[in-house]
């Protein structure tokens, strides 16, 4: 079944029916991939998102070779994809020798780096944001690159206005952001060295029903906990809707390489979302902190001008979360950590 606004259920039985919905691809995604030679692989495929996409770029291009490309320290994650006929490939990408030997492939997404826990040793989140990509960017300087970022790298933004525009200068907080900027400066510069087309996804907040800001969000109100406002405002995108976009990227890389926002359409108050959680929850939401005027916004007129709205709209994907939350279904356990405001995770 192909995915459309049409066909969409009413709830998530699973984690099964989860990952079946992620996967599912859209008549749009299928045209773009037939329209691009050659196979793809995915750079660190094994993170929150990574088997998504994976799963989805196989069930769009069947006859398609798909490879995930990770160090898989969790074994379930490869089984799961190659039960859905991704080929793996266990890989250190600090390991330049081992990227070098990887496949030259016609297609390469990059998902690769480390926000959680990146103040704990600084060095690496930048060896993992910045030397990894400048190691990927010489290896497959002959395929196109879909390269995932972040709406992080960008400044503060007023909450009244569109949010940041892809022509809006990096300028952020904190050196997980200032790494991911790293990121795609390495992947600008090789691009431009070699003609190397491309994309850089800056994307905020992918949203899954075991993890993101809705998650959170719920969770919180569920459990009676108190929701910081003082980032009050923020924009999301359902993961399968996500994994699509970048995607169908391939099919519209320059050369040298360019940003493109990936994220809802809509701006959203935080404080608006406990208020109706809270009530499909049968709970008050406590809320703290006082709301600045200013958050991390990303303006997605670009991607909605190539790939129309996304499929699944804000109001499916809250009343899914409230329901999932409510049954006390799996969570990864990762809060996004939507209210930071100095860039420290």
């Amino acid at each position: 079944m192909l995915l459309s606004r049409d066909n969409l259920p009413e709830t998530i039985a699973d984690v099964a029916a989860l990952d079946d919905l992620l996967c599912r691809p859209s008549q749009a995604l299928i045209d773009d991939l037939a329209g691009v030679d050659g196979d793809i692989m995915v750079l660190g495929v094994a993170g929150k998102m990574g088997p998504t996409l994976a799963g989805l770029a196989k069930a769009a291009a069947p006859g398609r070779r798909i490879i995930g490309v990770a160090r898989f320290s969790d074994a379930s994650v490869e089984d799961w994809l190659e039960r859905r006929g991704i080929e793996t490939i266990h890989c250190d990408l600090l390991d330049e020798a081992a990227v070098g030997a990887l496949p030259k492939v016609r297609n390469i997404v990059f998902m690769a780096g480390r926000k959680f826990g990146a103040e704990d040793d600084l060095s690496l989140t930048w060896a993992m944001n910045a030397h990894v990509p400048a190691i990927v960017a010489q290896a497959f300087h002959t395929s196109r690159i879909v390269a995932f970022s972040t709406g992080c790298v960008y400044p503060f933004v007023p909450v009244d206005g569109k949010g940041a525009n892809e022509a809006t200068a990096p300028d952020p907080p904190g050196e997980y952001a200032q790494s991911c900027v790293g990121r795609e400066r390495m992947f600008e510069y090789f691009s431009r060295k070699f003609s190397t087309p491309g994309r850089l996804v800056r994307l905020n907040y992918a949203i899954d029903m075991r993890y993101g800001v809705l998650h959170d969000i719920a969770t919180k109100v569920l459990q009676g906990k108190p929701i910081d406002v003082s980032l009050g405002h923020l924009n999301f995108i359902w993961q399968g809707d996500a994994a699509a976009q970048a995607l169908r990227c391939l099919a519209r890389c320059d050369t040298p390489t360019s940003p493109i926002n990936v994220s809802g359409h809509e701006i959203l108050a935080v404080p608006d979302l406990a208020t109706t959680f809270g009530k499909l929850l049968g709970r008050e939401p406590i809320f703290v902190g006082k709301e600045a005027p200013t958050a991390w916004l990303t303006n997605t007129s670009q991607a909605v001008t190539l790939f129309g709205l996304p499929v699944v709209d804000t109001t499916r994907l809250i009343t899914w979360t409230a329901d999932w939350v409510a049954r006390a279904m799996p969570s990864f356990g990762k809060p996004t950590k939507y209210e930071v405001r100095d860039g420290r995770y």
